[in-house]
């Protein structure tokens, strides 16, 4: 069934997600949560960089596609569920998979000095991303409002996707910031909290059928 798929499918690919950006930040000498970006524990030279985009990030990805397609398959099919469902299923399920097939440079190359081609597709995946995704969990969060018993999930889908989009414009305004990494794992936090929120409900009114 596809809510059960949604489910399954979300949980996975949050848990998949959180692990590898845990243990990316381990496998590097003096890596910090609070300033570094998620991409540079995985970026080209680093220790097992190939091991997490293979094994952690890209799964993930797919299964945040998956989770965006089975959970449009089981809700109440809406032009603002359409398009947040396709929103978050392209550009946080396809787009980690794209960043995960081309890693940035070596830290990052943050002042962007002779970027490699993987760097520039890596950078532009990554804007697109947060440019659209926030976006899409509001809007879900205003769909979820014609949902069966989602009043939970409508409000923390407005509020996660508020929160995004709030600190995608503090982080965009400084990515040398010191805490810059901090700003970075707010946003992913507040998606990937929703995806768990949407997922865990796409389970319970499949229960209840």
């Amino acid at each position: 069934m596809p809510a059960i798929k949604a489910s399954r499918y979300g949980l996975l690919g949050v848990f998949i997600f959180t692990a590898s950006t845990i243990l990316g930040g381990i496998q590097v000498a003096g890596y910090s949560h609070i300033s570094q970006l998620i991409s540079e524990s995985y970026a080209m030279g680093t220790p097992y960089g190939f091991q997490l985009r293979f094994f952690g990030f890209l799964p993930s990805g797919f299964c945040f596609a998956a989770f965006a397609y089975y959970a449009f398959k089981a809700l109440p099919p809406t032009a603002y569920s359409k398009f947040g469902f396709m929103g978050l299923g392209i550009f946080y399920g396809v787009a980690t998979i794209i960043v995960s097939l081309f890693p940035c440079d070596k830290d990052c190359n943050k002042e962007m000095v002779d970027p490699s081609l993987s760097q520039l597709i890596h950078n532009l995946t990554g804007l697109l991303t947060y440019l659209i995704v926030p976006l899409s969990v509001l809007v879900l969060g205003i769909a979820a409002r014609k949902w069966v018993n989602a009043n939970y999930v409508s409000i923390m889908g407005i509020v996660c996707g508020l929160t995004a989009i709030l600190f995608v414009a503090i982080f965009s305004s400084d990515m040398n910031s010191k805490v810059a990494g901090m700003y970075q794992r707010i946003i992913e936090g507040a998606v990937l909290l929703w995806i768990v929120i949407c997922a865990l409900y796409v389970r319970s009114i499949c229960i209840k059928r």
